[in-house]
């Protein structure tokens, strides 16, 4: 793990079922919440990359539920990169109760890919900098 972010997040009456348990459709949302100020922290941001004709599908995600999370608490999504990226760029993700307790752990998977061909392309080299200049400061 190179470094880590976190952020809080307030479940939603519309994200839970009538017993007010999330549902688990809802932790992939929780999940790019985490991803998305994680490259915010970076200086980088979703908007700015498709602008630039970068795009970064999820190919994989693999969610572990642990334990349930209820309406109107207030949730950590921990995100985690794993490895410096090459052509995929991999999170890991826990999400926590405000009491510390495990409810989700994940992980994701996502491509660098050239928005004009939709082919793999490495990660831009001034993506590999940030991060490694971030990461040095640790």
């Amino acid at each position: 793990m190179l470094f880590f972010n976190e952020i809080p997040v307030r479940v939603r009456y519309a994200e839970t079922d009538q017993m007010g348990v999330v549902h688990h459709a809802n932790y992939p949302l929780y999940l790019e919440m985490g991803r998305t100020e994680w490259l915010r922290e970076m200086g980088l941001s979703y908007k700015e990359l498709e602008l630039s004709g970068i795009m970064l599908p999820v190919i994989s995600m693999a969610l572990q539920y642990k334990n349930s999370a209820y309406y109107d608490e207030v949730l950590t999504v921990k995100t985690s990169l794993k490895k410096m990226p090459t052509v995929k760029l991999e999170f890991d993700y826990k999400i926590s109760n405000s009491d510390g307790l495990v409810l989700v752990e994940a992980n994701t998977i996502l491509a660098f890919v050239n928005a004009a061909t939709k082919r793999p392309i490495r990660c831009p080299e001034y993506i590999e900098e940030k991060i490694a200049a971030f990461s040095s400061k640790l």
